[in-house]
Order: structure tokens, then C-alpha cells, then sequence
């Protein structure tokens, strides 16, 4: 396989937070466009592919920083890895201090329709994306990677799975703690990813979304799943999040788990106008769905799954 990552580096820094069952904490609304997200890139700076199958060509950004290995850190910004599956632009973020001899968690996260690559006006519409920075500003270091994929069907799943496998591969990674999570149309590639190789992901968070993957092979691995909908959500509507529930919880008991172990690792979360009103949304309950990156009881919730040896 050919890697060739290419990329210009951009940073940000941003402020974010994580549910238990229907009732989440913190207050927020769709994701904004952000005026502290700006890329202020100094010129002249490149730096070696942390593999030695690519390359990245790119420079430091304010915030970013390198390590001893020459490895940039902070968030690397619209890098392209050609791969098996084709041209796959993505950004990612490494945290303060990385260092191949610690293991971190990492997070795989795809955005909805209008953050998808478009071709190269739409490059790094994702960087703003609550669903993306929330991760890189929890307590504890992450690796987070977000592509923007070109559809939300087979193509892409096969591609968030390459992408998976590809950091697996490259970085240092704590292969128990590895978690997925999509918002709308990148649930729909996450959920179909996520089913395709429940092997590789410990959680995952289904984000006003429909499922489009598999039950049984979800559960028979263990992977634990978070499924929030709005109630009146006006693009896929509540009913879809709740069949999925249901056929996740049967694929469970099918696999032999008890109430009490399923409810562990499966959770469904539909709010009502109320409580989206109490975080400042009162229409566009679809595009509010968003809000779920900034409750930290949730990012917590799928944080707290590991994999477990087989």
C-alpha cells in the first residue's frame, strides 16, 4: 500500500466537555464557527512523516509543536493518505509531549454532510467541529483523528477502518482504548465501520444519526454503543434511534449478555425540547444535535470502555 500524506498544518485551541442515560449536563448548541480557530501557519518549516511509508509536508502553526523525534504535535491540519480504498483527507490531533514510548486513547470521529470533502473549497471544514476538538481538550491526552469522507456508505466505512488501522500502524496507540464516534452522515459510516470490524473499537458514539451497519457482529464483540437522537429531531426523527436501540439490545441478549451487563455497554439518550431549550436550542433540533460533544457525562461514559482480550 502507498501512503502519501500531504498537508498544510493548522491549530487550534478551543474549550469542551462529555451523559449517563436521557439526561445529560452542560449547556451548548450546534457546532460554531469559531474566530479563535485560525490557522496562522509560519512559513518554511518541514518536517519528517512519522512513518517512514509517507510524508508529511508542512509547517508549524503557533501551537504546535515537535517533539525530540521531530514528530509535530498539536493539531495537523488537511493531510491526504492514499490508500487501499483511494484519497482519504483527514486532520488529527497529537497532544503536548507525544512520544512513541507512552501509549494513547484515540478517537476516530467523522462529521455530517456539510463537513464532507466537496474538493478543495470544502478542505478542513471539519476543523471548527465540536465533535473534533471536544476530545483534544479532556483532561487526559487523546489522539484524535477526523476525516472528510465522500459519502457515508461502503467507500467510507472502508475507509475510517484504513484510517483506524492506519494510525494503529504509525503511532502509539492504546489498542484496549480505541473509540469511534460520528455525527449524521458520518454516523452513518461509523455505525456500518464500526459493525464491519467491531475488533478494533472499544465505543462508540452514534450522534443524530440512522444505523446503517450490522447488530450481531457489535455485539458479540462487546463493543459498547451511546446512541443520542433529539426527540424532534427533523432529519432522521426519534423512531430510528430507538429501532436501533432495540436491535442492538437483541443482538446483546442473543450473544448471551444479561439486563445488567447490557445496560453497561448500551445506552440510548432522546431528549425532549425541554432540555434542548435548556441549553439554548429551540429549533434545528438536528443541527443541535451537536450539543452532545459538549456533554462530558457522555464523552466519559465512552471513555470508560476498554477492550477486552479475548
Amino acid at each position: 500500500m502507498l501512503f502519501l500524506l500531504i498537508g498544510s498544518v493548522s491549530l487550534l485551541l478551543f474549550g469542551c466537555s462529555s451523559p449517563r442515560y436521557a439526561r445529560a449536563q452542560e449547556d451548548s448548541s450546534a457546532p460554531e464557527q469559531s474566530a479563535d480557530a485560525v490557522v496562522s501557519p509560519e512559513q518554511g518549516t518541514d518536517l519528517p512523516a512519522p512513518s517512514e511509508n509517507g510524508a508529511h509536508s508542512s509547517a508549524a502553526s503557533d501551537v504546535s509543536q515537535e517533539t525530540d523525534s521531530q514528530v509535530q504535535t498539536g493539531l495537523i491540519a488537511e493531510q491526504i493518505l492514499e490508500g487501499e480504498t483511494g484519497t482519504i483527507h483527514y486532520s488529527y490531533y497529537l497532544p503536548e509531549g507525544y512520544s512513541d514510548e507512552t501509549e494513547y486513547p484515540m478517537v476516530v470521529t467523522m462529521p455530517g454532510y456539510d463537513m464532507m470533502w466537496f474538493g478543495e473549497q470544502s478542505s478542513g471544514a471539519n476543523l471548527n467541529w465540536e465533535g473534533f476538538l471536544c476530545w483534544t481538550r479532556l483532561p487526559e491526552d487523546f489522539i484524535v483523528v477526523s476525516a472528510q469522507l465522500t459519502d457515508w456508505r461502503e467507500t467510507s466505512a472502508n475507509q475510517a477502518i484504513e484510517l483506524t488501522e492506519y494510525f494503529l500502524e504509525h503511532f502509539s496507540v492504546d489498542r484496549a482504548r480505541v473509540y469511534a464516534a460520528g455525527y449524521s452522515a458520518g454516523g452513518e459510516t461509523m455505525s456500518q465501520a464500526v459493525s464491519m470490524r467491531p475488533d478494533l473499537y472499544a465505543a462508540y458514539l452514534h450522534g443524530a444519526s440512522q444505523w446503517d451497519g450490522a447488530y450481531e457482529p457489535v455485539a458479540q464483540n462487546g463493543t459498547a454503543v451511546y446512541i443520542f437522537m433529539a426527540e424532534h429531531d427533523e432529519y432522521y426523527g426519534s423512531e430510528r434511534a430507538r429501532t436501533a436501540y432495540e436491535n442492538l439490545y437483541d443482538a446483546y441478549v442473543q450473544a448471551g449478555w444479561t439486563q445488567e451487563d447490557i445496560d453497561s455497554v448500551l445506552q440510548l439518550q432522546i431528549p425532549d425540547g425541554e432540555w434542548f431549550a435548556s441549553r439554548g436550542i429551540t429549533e434545528n433540533y438536528h443541527g443541535g444535535g451537536n450539543v452532545v460533544f459538549k456533554e462530558e457525562s457522555v464523552l466519559n461514559w465512552v471513555l470508560s470502555h476498554r477492550k477486552q482480550e479475548s
